[in-house]
């Protein structure tokens, strides 16, 4: 057998079956390390602490979005729309590495350890570098990923508000975690793809499959992505990171993986990423096992908040969640914050880590971005919100935001 055909493997994805890779570059870099790495960072972060099935990796969820892309490359070229081999090839990539620069826990790490740079710069610069690599065969790819490729659809299959991306994390979060509510058709919409002027549309018959994926994203949001046990949780990780980053600033010594000792220890800009690449490299082997490892042993350390807060996080002690839809007064905050302080003994700043207010908002559809268009059989075509006819989808596109109190209960 020759190398080639010995790439194209066949693997079993409990969502879709049996999945095959296209293309020999596809195996290539799904055996990269930094390919490698997400099948240690969980898509749902801390989510499992509500839905104890949700321990699915972003390996699966970038596997199972290549598949979906391949689907859709397939239904294209069905409709007479010109999708060239390298072209099929480029947004297989782009759609494959779409996540690649997801640090441990995902958006906790964003706002805690790491400032100012988000995983979408860092899949850009992890993609120019695994571009330097594989001698420039990722360049499409990266045009495509970065939309400045001519054929725009492309860039939609791969972020939009109807991308392959979203088709499959709603299908594999919500078998993981067994909330039916997010079980959307990905096969009928993928089915009913069109292209029109350079945009992606939906053919009319299936749109009562786009009515089911607005409103499935809206109540898996709430559901699983914005439950208040899991945004308890997430808010208790980033006040762990805050806090052993304030000690290591104070150069408390703690105990670290190598890795995850230079974000503390050190601030890095987007620049620092771009001109030392040797940061980079450190960035994508950074993990969850990282940060749970990190927090077993502050557990046992000498600072009562840091250990306070990593005993919560370890024995799933999490903090009580009130969410409403205005903000909460200083009067209903005070005595709690003054409870708290007087319980643990701790000065005004300790207690900012232990009670803690903020804001989330759930917009399921936003018309303002790249739209959801809804092809006619005479060739016209309007935004879903205009063609919907079934539901009041405009109040579905309009942002939900409410307010959290978090404190120990």
């Amino acid at each position: 057998m020759n190398s080639f055909s010995n790439k194209l493997k066949i693997f079993n994805d409990p969502i879709y079956g049996f999945v095959s890779i296209p293309y020999e570059i596809i195996y290539d870099l799904i055996d990269h390390p930094w390919f490698q790495r997400l099948r240690r960072i969980k898509q749902l972060g801390l989510t499992n602490l509500v839905y104890p099935g949700a321990l699915h990796t972003r390996f699966h969820h970038a596997m199972g979005a290549m598949h979906l892309m391949g689907q859709a490359i397939e239904v294209l070229r069905s409709k007479n729309h010109t999708i060239t081999e390298e072209e099929a090839k480029g947004v297989t990539i782009a759609i494959l590495l779409h996540d690649i620069g997801h640090g441990p826990f995902s958006h906790a790490l964003e706002h805690s350890i790491v400032n100012n740079i988000n995983h979408e710069d860092i899949s850009e610069l992890l993609m120019s570098r695994l571009n330097e690599e594989f001698n420039g065969e990722l360049s499409l790819a990266i045009r495509i990923f970065q939309n400045k490729y001519k054929k725009k659809f492309l860039h939609q299959l791969v972020s939009s508000q109807l991308d392959m991306d979203r088709l499959d994390y709603l299908k594999r979060d919500s078998f993981f975690t067994g909330v039916s509510e997010g079980v959307v058709s990905s096969d009928r919409i993928i089915k009913m793809l069109n292209v029109v002027n350079d945009e992606l549309a939906i053919e009319a018959k299936g749109i009562y499959s786009i009515e089911k994926f607005i409103i499935a994203r809206r109540l898996m949001y709430w559901q699983v992505y914005l439950h208040k046990t899991v945004l308890s949780a997430e808010n208790l990780l980033v006040n762990i990171l805050t806090r052993a980053k304030d000690l290591a600033e104070k150069n408390v010594e703690l105990f670290c993986t190598p890795q995850l000792r230079l974000f503390l220890y050190n601030k890095y800009s987007k620049a620092d990423f771009i001109n030392d690449r040797s940061l980079l490299e450190t960035f994508a082997k950074l993990d969850d096992y990282d940060i749970m490892a990190s927090i077993k042993v502050w557990t046992d350390h000498a600072d009562l908040v840091l250990s306070m807060l990593c005993r919560q996080m370890v024995d799933r002690e999490l903090f009580k969640v009130e969410l409403q839809k205005n903000p909460f007064k200083e009067d209903k905050i005070q005595p709690i914050r003054k409870e708290i302080k007087k319980r643990y003994k701790l000065t005004d700043k300790e207690t900012e880590y232990f009670v803690l207010t903020g804001t989330v908002a759930n917009d399921a559809y936003r018309a303002d971005k790249i739209r959801i268009n809804i092809l006619s059989k005479d060739g016209s075509y309007c935004d879903i919100t205009e063609a919907s006819d079934q539901l009041n989808v405009d109040v579905l596109a309009k942002t939900v935001k409410k307010y959290y109190l978090c404190y120990p209960k």
